[in-house]
């Protein structure tokens, strides 16, 4: 008992960096500092896969693409603290009568994920994004993390952001992206591997329509993201 006395307090200290302070200290770094790299990038260049992305704060990407993005992954995300609890139950449902579990994450948690951990879906992994979560929903504004979400998230073979994809596929800033083609890269968020805005396939292309429709329902606040 006396090595597992001498060896728990450094445990115990090891837990609390990794667990609490480290966390709380990115969290409120990242609040004012564009993050530098996520995990996901660092993962997709040992894949031999590109790093393209390029840092836009939110009122130089489209109004259009903003509202694609909310009506495309997360209807409530202006309302909610972090999750979207009719998600979760349809999503556990599915779970439990042999589906996959898909649909249930919002932005924020989007946000954590892509901020700090890696790609997946482990139970342990979707704990630490619940849990990151909570200090984003608490320490930033929805602004923030509609901000970050929008030029951190992958969107296409390593293509990060929506100035880097907007580049990339229309030619064009973010800040000119059209309803129609921020609705196409809405389109492609859930699988940006195998999904191109540029060349849609006819699932793309009616999921793209779709959005168009819902991003007329979403309405911006004068910060640029929730009213």
């Amino acid at each position: 008992m006396a090595w597992l006395r001498r060896v728990r307090r450094p445990l115990l200290v090891a837990a609390f960096t990794v667990l609490v302070a480290l966390p709380l200290a990115l969290t409120l770094l990242f609040r004012i500092v564009p993050p530098p790299v996520t995990p996901l990038m660092v993962i997709r260049l040992a894949e031999g896969y590109r790093l393209d992305k390029d840092w836009r704060p939110l009122e130089r990407i489209s109004p259009h693409l903003r509202r694609a993005v909310i009506a495309a992954e997360d209807a409530k995300f202006c309302s909610h603290w972090g999750f979207d609890w009719d998600a979760i139950d349809n999503a556990i449902e599915r779970y439990e009568e042999g589906g996959k579990v898909l649909g249930a994450s919002t932005i924020s948690m989007q946000t954590a994920k892509n901020l700090f951990l890696w790609p997946g879906r482990l139970f342990i992994r979707k704990g630490l994004e619940s849990y990151l979560t909570l200090y984003l929903e608490a320490l930033w504004p929805k602004e923030r993390i509609l901000e970050v979400y929008l030029n951190v998230a992958e969107l296409g073979p390593g293509i990060y952001g929506a100035q880097a994809a907007s580049r990339r596929y229309f030619g064009k800033d973010a800040a000119d992206l059209t309803a129609r083609e921020a609705a196409l890269l809405a389109a492609v968020l859930p699988d940006p591997l195998d999904r191109s805005p540029a060349r849609p396939s006819a699932y793309v292309a009616r999921r793209a329509a779709l959005i168009d429709l819902r991003a007329d329902q979403v309405r911006l606040g004068r910060d640029g993201a929730c009213p």
